[in-house]
């Protein structure tokens, strides 16, 4: 038995696929100090049972760039340490039995153009030359792609341990991790089998377990196990060699084959969260099963006996069913946890883990030593969850709803079922009497737009025109005449206080934060690569005082960036809770203002970008003149308590200058309408200010060597590799088709950038979309050109704009 050495440079925790992925990339990068412990032996867990399927298709760039390097990485390990992953490439195919599913499949197969990955759409007629054993009744047609497969997740896992090992990785079996010790909220080590070892640096990939390691140890990690049903048949004399995966997601099935037999397993849309009684899994289950359900596993059983005759001559040779664990959304979780620094996740891999795990651990080594990520992953970033998202009832419930999510239908604006009415608006009963139909944002029950009439407000989720378009029609029609009413408490917001607080802020933002009180700044925060990680609001608020407002759903995130750069100093505080927000936007907000306050609202007294306290029936009210939509408008912040009066009054007086309300889909459309950017969508640390057009808000003025400035500095005279520019279609038929991201964009029949956002605006009749386009081409190159955005295979022209199409934004600011 190996000595446990008495420190190390990084500890990695847990010997599955996500674990030896990560400690072998360490290694390999240069951080050869790594050991790995392992609590029982390599793939104890969940690896050892995982089905073993190989896709490279992600749901977004980054994770499709994590598939494909997955592979290309057992490949090229295969032959250097000349050891089997046991890959079989012989292709995948998913098939679709409705529109909606057909829709899909084929958006896909146009994004997979933006990534080098082959995907074939096919015809009944060559799926059935591709998989001849298919029952074809109802197919509507199917994508194939031959570069994917399956693996053998023990292969997968000893490949990584051996080439970690070779790099200089120690791995410890047997060696279960009893506590993690912490000093001044950094990791300090772990305590094994009674000693302890010291480091500086801890990846938790401990799988279904890692959960209830953070309770116990004060970080939230959430994610949750479910039971996972497959079944292995008798060998198939019939059964065609080389024969493709199959995914049939309409039925909720995958089959595979194994060995001369098939494998048949589900991701059923209602799963069984597992180890109910007591509600942690047990420290001895690294290789437990759980009793067969053969009545759960049943109707998913006829389907494939259905879908696939052939079976039905098979008896079942095993039924498994295991824990795997889930996510609050199917994603992963990586990245350093907010409340240890230090420790980082490589866990909830949700099914996919042997198809993500080398390209995870690449990943997370990366983010480890450089303090941050280049890619645009906040997707998989564990801090777009909040410590609610662990708590054992909101989880429990929502992974009965999220293995499902796998397969099922991934609609646009998709809203979960599950773990709902986490955060009320106090006047969430209002709103809902005025016909909200709400959406989650940061855990808020947030209004995505408000029915009209008698209408339900509930979306029925389509690729083609939405069922809320006349309600966002009239909602933002409505804002540009008249007076809309925004819900923006959701807004992040963090107040920061002390002598020192403006030469912090100047450390962390690009621009030229005005230390004025009343002046508010538009700024970005930069990675030191130059990669925008924060987009926000400074304002002034008192002397030494500024509170910072942010996007919703970047709460966690643009938290722990800005706590990462200041100054101790500094009084920190989250008041997202503590107060509400209204946005009064439109040409008669003034008006409306002037009714509900004495205040004087003229444009000479109160400036765009300027801000004051107010009185509105003696409460006292923070106004800013600030609109995401475009101007005219004013952001109104209340304490939370007094926020449902302060509601009440601004509808009451509102119905003079025909006040609506409006929800996020009218504040989205409306700020693309205005030409603002989204980060996540628009800008993410892939993009730098110059890329996005954002350079207005660099000062270079300001004699402060800020986070990013010196990166900066390089990319200043350099020809920027893509450029954010506007878009909309000739065709201005609303949702026809529905925009929304990654769809190629053309010139004549060359691809030269890709969308990022799409939306229908009603005032200027057109579909819009952003997006970037390679560097060769200005905006000018592009006018009167060919241009052409692919949706569902098919390319519809397109014009390139000049400027925003409410373009009234400076004329308003008088």
């Amino acid at each position: 038995m190996k000595e446990l050495p008495s420190a190390t440079k990084v500890i990695v925790i847990g010997g599955g696929v996500a674990g030896c992925s990560t400690a072998y990339h360490l290694a390999k990068f240069g951080w050869k100090d790594t050991i790995l412990l392992e609590r029982d032996q390599l793939t104890s867990g969940t690896t050892w049972h995982a089905a073993g399927l190989v896709s490279q298709l992600g749901p977004s760039a980054a994770i499709t760039k994590i598939r494909k390097y997955s592979l290309e990485l057992y490949k090229k390990l295969e032959k250097e340490i000349d050891f089997s992953s046991g890959l079989k490439l012989n292709g995948a195919l998913s098939i679709a039995t409705s529109q909606g599913r057909w829709q899909e499949l084929k958006r896909q197969a146009t994004t997979a153009q933006l990534f080098d990955v082959n995907v074939e759409v096919l015809n009944v007629d060559q799926i059935k030359k591709i998989y001849p054993i298919i029952n074809d009744s109802n197919i509507l047609g199917g994508i194939f792609m031959p570069g994917d497969g399956q693996a053998d997740p023990i292969g997968v896992t000893n490949l990584l341990a051996k080439a970690a090992r070779k790099e200089g990785v120690k791995i410890f079996e047997k060696s279960p991790v009893e506590k993690i010790i912490k000093k001044n909220g950094k990791v300090a080590g772990v305590t094994v089998n009674g000693k302890n070892i010291e480091c500086e640096y801890i990846v938790l990939a401990t799988g279904m377990w890692s959960r209830q390691i953070g309770e116990d140890m004060g970080f939230s990690i959430p994610l949750y196990p479910a039971e996972h049903f497959y079944v292995i048949t008798e060998a198939i004399k019939e059964l065609p060699e080389k024969i493709p995966v199959l995914r049939d997601f309409n039925d909720s099935l995958y089959l595979k084959e194994d060995a001369g037999k098939m494998l048949i397993g589900i991701f059923e849309g209602k799963s069984i969260p597992a180890f109910n009684k007591t509600n942690r899994v047990p420290e001895d289950f690294s290789y437990g099963e759980f009793p067969e359900n053969f009545e759960h596993f049943e109707p998913y059983l006829e389907a494939a006996l259905k879908r696939v005759p052939l079976l039905e001559k098979a008896g079942i040779r095993k039924f498994f069913a295991g824990p795997e664990s889930f996510t609050p959304d199917t994603n992963t979780l990586l990245g350093e946890v907010p409340e240890m620094k230090n420790l980082f996740a490589c866990c909830g891999l949700n099914s996919i883990g042997i198809g993500s795990g080398g390209g995870v651990g690449k990943v997370t080594a990366e983010w480890m030593i450089n303090g941050h990520i280049n890619e645009d992953l906040f997707i998989y970033d564990i801090k777009r969850f909040q410590k609610f998202h662990s708590e054992i009832n909101f989880i429990k419930e929502r992974i009965t709803e999220t293995l499902g999510d796998l397969y099922g239908m991934h609609w646009p604006y998709k809203q979960h079922k599950t773990s709902r009415n986490q955060k009320l608006l106090p006047y969430h009963d209002e709103l809902k009497k005025a016909g909200a139909c709400f959406g989650v944002s940061s855990g808020y029950e947030r209004p995505m737009w408000f029915a009209k009439k008698n209408e339900k407000p509930e979306i029925e989720y389509s690729y083609n025109y939405q069922n809320w378009y006349p309600s966002v029609e009239f909602e933002t029609k409505n804002t540009r005449e008249n007076v809309g009413l925004f819900d923006l408490t959701a807004f992040s917001k963090y107040e920061l206080k002390g002598e020192k607080a403006h030469d912090e802020l100047q450390k962390i933002c690009t621009a030229n934060v005005k230390n004025e009180i009343g002046k508010t700044t538009y700024t970005q925060m930069l990675n030191e690569d130059g990669g925008i990680e924060t987009d926000l609001t400074v304002v002034c608020v008192e002397k030494n005082y500024f509170r910072i407002i942010t996007s919703a759903a970047n709460r966690e995130r643009d938290k722990f960036h800005i706590l990462k750069h200041l100054n101790k100093e500094i009084d920190f505080k989250d008041v997202t809770d503590d107060i509400a927000c209204f946005g009064v936007f439109g040409p008669k907000s003034r008006n409306l203002m002037s009714k509900l306050s004495n205040e004087d609202f003229s444009s000479s007294s109160f400036k765009f970008g300027n801000s004051k306290k107010i009185k509105i029936n003696n409460k006292e009210v923070w106004a800013q003149r600030l609109s995401y939509v475009g101007e005219l408008g004013f952001e109104l912040y209340v304490n939370m308590n007094e926020a449902k009066e302060l509601y009440n009054l601004i509808v009451d007086a509102g119905k003079d200058f025909k006040i609506s309300h409006c929800g996020m889909f009218a504040l989205d459309t409306m700020r693309m309408e205005s030409g603002f950017l989204h980060w996540g969508h628009d800008i993410s640390p892939e993009e730098n200010q110059y890329q996005a057009g954002l350079q207005f808000a660099i000062s270079y003025k300001k004699n402060v060597d800020f986070v990013g400035k010196k990166s900066l500095l390089k990319i200043k005279d350099k020809k920027p590799s893509k450029k954010i520019m506007m878009f909309n279609l000739k065709d201005a038929t609303p949702g026809k088709p529905l925009l929304l991201h990654d769809e190629p964009i053309y010139l004549k029949d060359k691809i030269i950038g890709r969308t990022t956002s799409g939306n229908y605006s009603f005032n200027y009749k057109k579909n819009i979309s952003f997006g970037y386009v390679n560097s060769e081409y200005s905006i000018e190159d592009l006018i009167d050109k060919d241009l052409f955005i692919e949706v569902e295979k098919k390319k519809y022209p397109a014009s390139a704009l000049l400027k925003p199409l409410n373009n009234l934004l400076k004329q308003n600011r008088n």
